[in-house]
Parts: structure tokens; sequence; C-alpha cells
């Protein structure tokens, strides 16, 4: 797990953000981080997102374009 545990609000808010995309993404869960990305699963499905797009979501939400939370989107995995 990284040094700093990133906010769990940010997940929420960009979970939120993606839902424009998919509308099967679902209510948040938990999530776990790794090296390589954050796993969070909602309440139908799961979505791995990169750590940097969850730090810009903490730290400059308007810095994600809508193309990259469309791409996002389209990673969810429903159950």
């Amino acid at each position: 797990m990284p040094k700093s545990p990133l906010p769990t609000y940010a997940i929420v808010e960009l979970l939120i953000r993606l839902s424009q995309y998919n509308h099967l993404i679902g209510n948040y869960k938990n999530h776990s981080v790794f090296d390589t990305g954050v796993v969070v699963k909602t309440s139908s499905g799961s979505v791995k997102l990169p750590l940097g797009i969850v730090q810009r979501q903490f730290e400059n939400p308007g810095s994600i374009s809508d193309s990259e939370l469309a791409t996002l989107a389209l990673l969810f995995k429903h159950t």
C-alpha cells in the first residue's frame, strides 16, 4: 500500500463523475490500494483506477477531462 492513503471521498466523487458515462457503476462499497492502482468495489461491480487519477480528483478535479472519465467508465466490470 502506498505511504499516503487516498481520501475515500475523492474515490466516491470520482465514481459519481464516472456514473455520468456508465449508469451501471452503482454506489461505493469499499476499495483497496495497490502499487498499480485502486480497485473500487461498488454495489454492482468493480473498477480499477490509476492512482494518479484518484490523486488528481483529490487535488484538482478540473484537470480530469471528459474523455478521460469516459475511458475510465469503460473499465467498469459489472457483476
